[in-house]
């Protein structure tokens, strides 16, 4: 499972939509992602991408091997999950944006709030995070260790749609965001207001 990862970022998130991820008692279905690249030395160059300026003491998860968990935290508040994929020593990655709640809901209503509606326990990258128990102490989780408190298994590939990633100002025009249309849980477009005009960026 875990070489099925060994991809490039693109195909990486289209075998992560539908995938079942298990977090804290909560288990979920992977309905949004947002894929990442590298520098701009690497096969995938990619200036929104937290690997974009080289490996670091805080990115240097996004460089492998696949099948890890890259944590940070947005706005140094809410913590995002991304699951690292690309040969070991290429960094590419895939952020986790939004799930379905399939089992543990009591404790994903625990961690969010009795009174969030179903739809949106994991909706957004944070929330996603919050309802399955993610904190940055699960950086560099190995995804495919049984023992490992945060698991995933790869489902079938599905076909989803595309749009640009939500609230990157560089590289804002890549079709790089992918979900399963028809779930409530998907997150809305939102562009960043640093972000060139719509056909203005890459």
């Amino acid at each position: 499972m875990r070489n099925s990862l060994d991809v490039d970022p693109l195909s990486a998130a289209r075998l992560l939509l539908g995938s079942e991820l298990t977090g804290r008692g909560v288990t979920a279905v992977i309905v949004e992602v947002e894929a990442y690249g590298g520098p701009d030395d690497g096969p995938w160059p990619d200036p929104a991408a937290h690997s974009f300026r080289g490996p670091g003491l805080r990115n240097s998860v996004m460089f492998g091997p696949p099948g890890r968990l890259y944590t940070y935290r947005s706005h140094g508040i809410h913590v995002c999950a991304n699951v690292v994929c690309a040969a070991d020593g290429v960094a590419a990655a895939v952020l986790l944006r939004a799930a379905i709640v399939d089992t543990g809901h009591e404790s994903a209503w625990a961690r969010r709030g009795p009174a969030v509606r179903e739809s949106a326990l994991a909706r957004g990258p944070g929330n996603l995070c919050s309802a399955l128990g993610i904190t940055m102490d699960d950086n560099g989780t190995d995804l495919f260790d049984p023992s490992s408190p945060i698991r995933l298994v790869l489902g079938d590939l599905r076909v989803g749609d595309t749009g640009p990633r939500v609230g990157v100002s560089k590289a804002a025009d890549r079709p790089w965001r992918m979900w399963l249309p028809g779930h409530r849980e998907v997150s809305a477009y939102r562009r960043s207001p640093r972000a060139p005009a719509p056909g203005e960026s890459d």
